[in-house]
């Protein structure tokens, strides 16, 4: 194999394929990256797979040699990541294949790396269901949902984040148990569903929230009008954009029916400035965090206040009030800030409702006017008098 790249081609091909490098291998070829040179496309390709998630990208480059090799991920990164950005790189592998060699303007590096052929094959979904992706749909989709969900691997499948499609419309979902993020966007498919049965039948499949953020950074530097191809087939998904790819294992079990938690209507509403609030627990959570992470929402509707608290036990305490709109009676009603605060930041808009009906049961934060497209419910905390 030889081939000459450019170094800010390759290096961000590196850094983007080894984040599905196994940090704790169960092989030793696991830690590395494949690379599989091709004179017939002028490509390199770079892979790397750690059997739940594959990233593969691959970037132009003159190839005199075709031929493929695996090299240690950690080593060839930050080798290349120090060389020269202007500098030409070549790579070439001796006549035993294993030891690499790469050139560049300022010197020259040499390498052991493993035979290609013992690296895993990224799992390839040839049948099964295709459905293409608006790449602002599903973007919109993760950034809405994937921090709700749960970083507990005990909780195999809250670690996901569960997506279904009905028609052309994408709905995600994500819950840790304590919180649960839901949107839905329209015409978020190109057309309905190939491969599901009948007219708009719902296709439902639940993803790792690790495999869902590295297709969320893919796309979001997707510069293109066309759509993400998404194929789904026996417990593996395969997310395509032009060069680039994402293989990802699906979660298997059956999501929770996360609509039944959501009540049907709420007593009290609190109406609020969207950032105003963002501001106002980002100060107070300055002492919630010292404690227990808990802000506690006082309303006062004749007034048309809304004071919020946090009382860290031996350090402080300290209170903000808030203009807001408010229909229902008074009550105190107590929350953690973090999740409080992640749920806001998820919101686009300037005005924020958050519906309540007792202390003890779920409220339901969405953005004003808008009845659908986005729900995060929240479980109060109780507060102890």
């Amino acid at each position: 194999m030889k081939v000459v790249c450019s170094q800010s081609e390759l290096n961000a091909a590196l850094q983007l394929v080894s984040r599905a490098v196994a940090t704790r291998p169960t092989h030793p070829v696991l830690a590395n990256v494949l690379l599989t040179a091709d004179a017939g496309t002028d490509r390199l390709s770079l892979t790397g797979f750690d059997l739940n998630l594959g990233i593969q990208t691959s970037l132009a480059a003159s190839v005199e040699t075709s031929g493929a090799i695996t090299l240690p991920a950690r080593l060839l990164g930050e080798i290349v990541s120090r060389l020269a950005s202007d500098s030409p790189l070549t790579l070439t592998t001796e006549e035993s294949g294993e030891q690499v060699q790469l050139n560049s303007l300022s010197g020259s590096y040499q390498m052991r790396g493993m035979p290609a052929d013992d690296y895993p094959d990224l799992p390839m979904v040839e049948s099964g269901l295709t459905l293409k992706l608006q790449a602002s749909g599903l973007v919109q989709a993760l950034k809405g949902t994937l921090f709700a969900s749960s970083g507990d691997e005990a909780k195999q499948l809250l670690t996901g984040v569960h997506l279904s499609f009905t028609d052309t419309n994408l709905e995600a979902a994500a819950t840790d148990g304590h919180r649960l993020a839901v949107l839905q966007v329209n015409d978020a498919l190109q057309a309905a569903a190939e491969g599901t049965e009948g007219e708009g039948a719902a296709f439902a499949v639940t993803l790792p929230a690790r495999s869902l953020r590295e297709v969320e950074r893919l796309v979001a530097g997707w510069r293109s009008e066309d759509p993400i191809s998404l194929f789904c087939d026996r417990g593996q998904v395969v997310f395509l954009a032009a060069d680039q790819m994402v293989t990802s294992r699906t979660l298997e079990g059956t999501y929770p029916n996360y609509r039944q938690l959501i009540p049907d209507g709420f007593t009290r509403t609190i109406s609020l400035d969207r950032r105003a609030l963002i501001a106002a627990l980002e100060r107070i959570a300055v002492l919630a965090d010292q404690h227990n992470n808990v802000v506690k929402f006082s309303t006062q509707p004749d007034d048309g206040v809304v004071q919020l608290s946090a009382d860290a036990q031996d350090v402080g305490r300290g209170s903000e009030s808030l203009p807001a709109t408010l229909t229902g009676d008074a009550m105190q009603i107590a929350f953690n800030v973090r999740y409080l605060l992640d749920g806001l930041k998820a919101l686009g808009t300037d005005q924020v409702v958050l519906h309540c009906n007792a202390p003890t049961t779920p409220a339901v934060l969405k953005p004003e006017g808008e009845t659908e497209s986005f729900t995060y419910l929240v479980m109060p905390v109780q507060i102890r008098s």
